[in-house]
């Protein structure tokens, strides 16, 4: 009778795959605990990205501007609504800039920069399918922090196409996605100082 409570060397490479990529320095990746009872097996860690960010791990990202997560599902029987035994399901919460309130463009640019970045790294995929919800909250009372934020939040899944040894290519999409929600520039392009009235 077949171990179900090991992980199956496919997931370990899988695993390792994900775990291969290196980010850019203004990108903090720390593992999470992967929600249970997703998938047989699954595995996740988080991305977050600060203005500010000084590439050094000194920085208090108690409050980031932009954080993910990405989560690996692994069903080695397989799922229909998946088309493979693979599945990665991301969450990107943004701040918005007070010009972007309102706008009615801004859920269609924030999903092209999750199908752009997949393209642009070459990540493969099918049944790609999410949400882009734009949120405000107002803080009353004693509560820290701004009194008001306003976010954009993209959730997604896809099935990559790539085996196990190839999802590298997943995490360089997500990092890219994360990038681009917090405004970073392209890679080698340097930063405009933000003018001061």
């Amino acid at each position: 009778m077949p171990d179900t409570t090991s992980p199956p060397p496919e997931f370990g490479r899988a695993v390792a795959a994900l775990s291969s990529y290196r980010p850019r320095p203004e990108l903090v990746v720390r593992p999470l605990e992967a929600p249970p009872r997703l998938a047989p097996f699954s595995w996740a860690y988080s991305v977050e990205a600060d203005i500010g960010h000084r590439g050094d791990g000194l920085d208090d990202l108690d409050e980031p501007d932009t954080s993910g997560r990405l989560i690996l599902l692994h069903d080695p029987a397989g799922q229909d609504k998946w088309e493979g035994t693979f599945r990665l399901v991301c969450f990107v919460q943004a701040r918005l800039e007070p010009e972007q309130l309102g706008d009615e463009m801004l859920p269609v640019i924030a999903w092209s920069w999750l199908t752009e970045a997949l393209e642009a790294g070459g990540a493969g995929h099918t049944a790609l399918g999410g949400t882009v919800t734009q949120t405000s909250s107002v803080r009353f009372g004693d509560i820290a922090g701004p009194r008001r934020d306003d976010d954009v939040e993209i959730r997604a899944s896809w099935t990559p196409n790539e085996g196990a040894d190839t999802l590298s290519r997943h995490s360089e999409a997500f990092a890219t996605l994360v990038a681009t929600a917090a405004g970073l520039p392209p890679v080698g392009v340097p930063r405009l100082a933000r003018r001061t009235v």
